[in-house]
């Protein structure tokens, strides 16, 4: 056999023959040379082209692992959290967004458009699945995530993990506890076993069992140990305690801390570049201190998961990047994500939605005529266009005069004189987001760049210019600028039908919101948000979104956020949970969001053993109209029962009708985990279950929580 053809026999017997992938992977392995082993184990970019790769990912998926000789790919890496980052691929609303609709099958549909769309570009591994908590509306790349609850993150990142695979290898990342940016470098995140185990972990585990290839590690340190090091997270909880059988791989150029300890712990792959394990790991081979068995533990993993894959992946599906369908869905996904908040009548009917017929719209802010879809960062989508709010209300109103002001007094004026002002204000990527070089970047954390002067000189250059000029990151305020604020006062004073319409990735608390009669979320909502936000604002389609997150009157209710802190503790009090607990009103709790019309909630049934419960979901008003039926237990000794979310179904329901909808449940929040032995069993307390429409906070009416099955 000649040995470029190696990996195909490798596949046809893993496919045709059912030889196990590991059994195949190791016929590979035993072909190939030391110094195509020890490379398998590190990036495929030379370290040289560090300051390449920002233009590398936007061209060309990277591939690394790859042996030509013997045929064996490697994996092509293209980032994806809303969007395939490589040429101009349809750019989707941001994962916070997405997780907004509260919809599992939408996000399914998502997740194999961006798969599709990845593999059409040439690439094979996405890292699309980011499944970190939001401790903090503070933390910048907040819009990469879903939400701050573990259940409906979990079920949003098996979604969007189903979706992908078998068209790519699914990554879930940033493993674990990464919910800071400034700092994430060097933070030191302190946590206890059972907070770790039973609020942190378990929607990575959940997106474990639900097939994913690989997991990615995080930049920071977890008690005392940076993560690529961790032995206790990559290898007694990941492989050992969930049985995980993929690869892991590290956060890039500056997740890998040491060659020999990461290979040790469970880090199979240093990602991108060529860097440490290539300067370190050939002479340690040579010497002795790395023992092969370590090597090919690695090697296996990462191969027999690529023949996995291989053997099991369905032909190429026919799909233009960005064409009408995937612009289709996206623009659904986007006007199923809105959130409105707040929708005040104005003489005889609410504000939203716009009525026929209407003759000038003013439309306001500086975003407004912004392609504004997230941050600069590792996920940025470019795509070939983009519909801005002004563009798509333009489109959907031919017959209307539609005015834009960005502020100032003509602002105002055009506000006064118009049927309906429509004030755009919020975040864009110099607000937050991803800092890819940040005032918490140490150089040496790459160690032994002497042997790299150019490299080590660059670096030490772009971490002073980081430090003064650097964009996005951590927010420093959780309320809109002062500018934005007075545009809105103003705007609503001088025309009794505005409507504010928030950007932004997270929570922005509104203490001016009882000035105007209409709020609306719209998240970064992708390349077809303005045509999305034209159809919510006119009626063509229903802002059927609910927050994933609670909006704060103010900051000072949450718990603190210090974007410079090298040491944190998390613990289980953030978001709607401390707000519970220290017996605070949000401004819009957990699971909120308005429709054309009004639904309620009963629970008619549930069992958690067999994990459903049965809600009905009756529209109480005059207009069709879409419910998310949330289930809630808490234990009501505390004095202040806290609600912790078992799960959710979306329903249809028209109007005076009645729904019987089942809905999954997920026992984790009424369980603890027995540190000593791993084994989980029900919490203490008086637990009681409730149906609603929002997070709850009055537990009279709730029956006690039946676990039997």
């Amino acid at each position: 056999m000649r040995d470029r053809d190696r990996w195909d026999d490798c596949v046809r017997r893993v496919r045709d023959e059912g030889v196990a992938p590991e059994d195949a992977a190791d016929a590979l392995l035993a072909a190939m040379t030391d110094r195509e082993l020890l490379g398998l184990l590190d990036g495929g970019v030379p370290a040289r082209r560090l300051f390449a790769i920002p233009r590398m990912i936007r061209t060309a998926p990277v591939v690394s692992a790859a042996v030509p000789r013997l045929g064996f790919p490697g994996f092509a890496f293209s980032d994806g959290p809303r969007g395939v980052v490589v040429g101009r691929s349809t750019s989707f609303p941001v994962a916070m967004a997405r997780a907004a609709t509260w919809d599992v099958a939408l996000e399914q549909d998502v997740g194999r458009a961006i798969a599709l769309e990845a593999r059409a570009q040439g690439a094979d591994y996405v890292p699309a699945v980011c499944v970190n908590l939001l401790r903090h509306p503070a933390w910048g790349r907040a819009q990469e995530c879903f939400g701050e609850d573990p259940v409906l993150t979990a079920r949003m990142g098996v979604a969007l993990t189903r979706g992908l695979r078998p068209h790519v290898m699914a990554c879930v990342k940033h493993f674990a506890l990464n919910s800071m940016e400034d700092m994430r470098f060097e933070v030191d995140v302190r946590v206890s076993e059972a907070d770790l185990h039973e609020v942190y972990l378990p929607h990575f585990r959940a997106v474990v069992d639900a097939g994913a290839e690989s997991v990615m590690s995080a930049y920071n340190a977890v008690n005392g140990e940076h993560v690529d090091v961790n032995r206790r997270l990559l290898t007694d909880v990941l492989r050992d305690e969930w049985g995980f059988r993929g690869f892991v791989t590290s956060d890039w150029v500056f997740g890998t801390h040491d060659a020999i300890r990461s290979l040790e712990a469970g880090l199979d792959v240093e990602m991108p570049l060529r860097l440490r394990r290539a300067r370190v790991l050939p002479a340690a081979a040579r010497d002795g201190r790395l023992p092969r068995s370590l090597v090919l533990r690695s090697a296996r993993r990462i191969v027999a998961t690529r023949l996995g894959f291989e053997a099991a992946r369905p032909l190429q599906e026919p799909v233009e990047v960005a064409g009408p369908e995937h612009r289709a869905l996206a623009r659904r996904v986007a006007a199923r994500s809105m959130v409105l908040l707040r929708n005040e009548s104005v003489g005889d009917a609410p504000v939203l939605p716009l009525r026929p017929g209407i003759g000038r719209v003013a439309v306001i802010g500086r975003l407004a005529t912004q392609p504004n879809l997230g941050d600069h960062g590792s996920s940025r989508v470019r795509p070939p266009e983009t519909s801005t709010p002004l563009d798509g209300l333009r489109e959907a109103l031919p017959d209307a005069e539609v005015v834009h002001e960005p502020g100032g007094p003509e602002a105002v004026a055009a506000a006064a004189s118009a049927d309906v002002a429509i004030v755009v204000v919020g975040m864009d990527h110099d607000d937050e987001g991803e800092a890819v070089v940040t005032p918490g970047v140490d150089v040496g954390v790459l160690g032994g760049v002497a042997a790299l002067p150019p490299l080590r000189a660059a670096l030490t250059g772009l971490a002073r210019f980081a430090t003064r000029f650097v964009r996005g990151g951590d927010r420093r305020l959780l309320r809109l600028h002062r500018a934005d604020e007075r545009l809105v006062e103003a705007g609503a004073a001088a025309n009794p039908r505005t409507v504010v319409v928030l950007i932004g990735g997270s929570a922005i608390t509104c203490p001016w919101r009882r000035a105007v009669p209409a709020l609306l979320h719209a998240w970064y909502p992708g390349m077809e948000g303005g045509r999305a936000l034209a159809d919510v604002l006119t009626g063509a389609a229903e802002p059927a979104g609910r927050l994933p997150f609670a909006i704060p009157e103010r900051a000072g209710d949450l718990q603190p956020f210090r974007r410079h802190a090298r040491h944190v503790v998390y613990d289980r009090w953030w978001g709607q949970r401390v707000l519970d607990r220290d017996g605070v009103a949000a401004a819009f709790p957990f699971g909120s969001g308005l429709g054309w019309s009004a639904c309620t909630c009963e629970l008619i049934d549930h069992d958690l053993g067999s994990g459903v419960a049965r809600v009905r979901v009756r529209n109480t008003g005059a207009a069709a109209t879409s419910s998310v039926a949330q289930v809630y237990a808490a234990d009501v000794r505390a004095r202040r029962p806290v609600a912790q979310l078992l799960g959710f179904a979306r329903v249809d329901v028209a109007p005076g009708v009645e729904a019987l909808v089942e809905v999954p449940l997920d026992p984790g929040p009424t369980l603890r985990r027995d540190i000593a032995t791993g084994r989980w069993h029900p919490r203490r307390g008086d637990w009681r279950v409730q149906a609603a429409t929002r997070s709850p906070t009055g537990w009279s009416g709730a029956v006690p929580l039946v676990r039997h099955g």
